[in-house]
């Protein structure tokens, strides 16, 4: 999917479920909690064996759910998951030789930052949509004010992931460097293990409820 079309529609579900999924058989039902939710996306992330299989199976059968690969450390990984059909790739860290990969396979990639160094080495590879990680231990939303400034004129934007939660989201969203968020909170591992998809579900539809709202006192 070409980024142009890719991030506006990531930006308009505005918190992207972050998922480590252990079990094939856990794919579909996960889906369509999201779905149920109205939460169509999902980052699954290479954390677990089953990673690519999930991402295939989805792809294959749940054509309707924006799908991304998450922690792609390696080659292998990035070149998995766009085989298997995920539309982007998202990273903890900035390795140039997979953003540079990423390129030429024309798969949209999200490599994480947290210095002004990884931000220009990022737009020094043609990146500008980055990763903040980790987002709430790295100095939260006065450390995304500060680390944008300098960089805002260049057009860059940030996925912050790690520690955003309801209670302050609204807080991330509200900053214009922010395109959209990594929520980790919404299909947590043990979650998904004791199949409570309604958690899940109920969650999606929190994220949803939260996100109208925000939008609303923006307006």
């Amino acid at each position: 999917m070409h980024p142009e079309i890719l991030y506006p529609r990531l930006q308009k579900h505005a918190v992207i479920p972050v998922m480590a999924v252990e079990s094939i058989a856990d794919a579909l039902p996960l889906a369509d909690a999201l779905i149920e939710g109205g939460l169509p996306v999902a980052e699954i992330t290479f954390r677990t064996a089953a990673a690519a299989d999930v991402i295939a199976k989805l792809k294959k059968e749940r054509p309707q759910l924006l799908l991304g690969a998450g922690t792609i450390l390696t080659l292998e990984n990035l070149r998995k998951a766009q085989a298997c059909g995920a539309q982007f790739g998202v990273a903890p860290g900035l390795s140039p030789h997979i953003v540079r990969e990423a390129g030429k396979l024309e798969m949209p990639f999200i490599p994480g930052v947290m210095t002004p160094s990884d931000i220009e080495e990022a737009l020094s590879l043609g990146i500008s949509v980055l990763k903040f990680f980790p987002a709430e231990a790295s100095g939260g939303v006065n450390m995304i004010k500060a680390l944008t400034a300098p960089y805002a004129h260049m057009g860059i934007k940030l996925m912050p992931t790690g520690g955003i939660n309801l209670t302050n989201l609204q807080a991330y969203l509200s900053l214009a460097g922010v395109l959209m968020v990594g929520g980790t909170w919404i299909a947590k591992k043990e979650d998904i293990a004791a199949h409570r998809w309604d958690v899940i579900k109920a969650n999606c539809h929190e994220v949803v409820k939260r996100i109208a709202q925000i939008g609303a006192n923006q307006d």
